[in-house]
């Protein structure tokens, strides 16, 4: 939603200057929302390794989906907060206008376009290990499923 929806629509504002601060103003908003989503994930996912501890001691399967789940949800995590780092920056630019939220104008400063052509890559990375943490929670739960099949027998 953010980097095709909210950055999308900012960079239709006619006043380039106009462009940057939506933008800003939108994430902004979004923030609290997004930091309590980590927190439940966080907090969900210790749940799940606790109640699955066993499978997870046991099971290398189980074992490796875990860390490489726990190292991707770090790394999103990591990517979301530089992010919202790079989001500041921009914002304290917005004065400088913008073709668009992550497209630096012709006359953008050395320091607003590296943040806005940095935010245009981590803006699709998040959702990218997001959506490689979904296919792994699927797998992880296709296995737990195949294990119950194998003690109903």
């Amino acid at each position: 939603m953010g980097a095709v929806g909210l950055n999308g629509a900012t960079a239709k504002a006619k006043d380039p200057s106009e462009r940057l601060r939506l933008s800003t103003l939108g994430w902004a908003r979004w923030t609290p929302i997004q930091i309590a989503a980590a927190g439940v994930h966080t907090l969900g996912g210790l749940g799940l390794i606790a109640g699955n501890r066993s499978r997870v001691a046991h099971d290398s399967g189980a074992q490796a989906n875990t860390v490489v789940k726990t190292v991707l949800t770090v790394a999103a995590m990591g990517a979301t907060g530089y992010s919202g780092y790079l989001g500041t920056k921009i914002g304290k630019h917005a004065h400088e206008g913008g073709a668009g939220a992550t497209e630096p104008s012709s006359s953008a400063s050395k320091e607003l376009a590296s943040a806005q052509k940095q935010l245009a890559i981590v803006q699709w990375v998040i959702p990218a290990l997001t959506g490689v943490l979904v296919v792994l929670g699927a797998q992880q739960g296709e296995q737990q499923r195949g294990l119950r099949g194998l003690l109903d027998v």
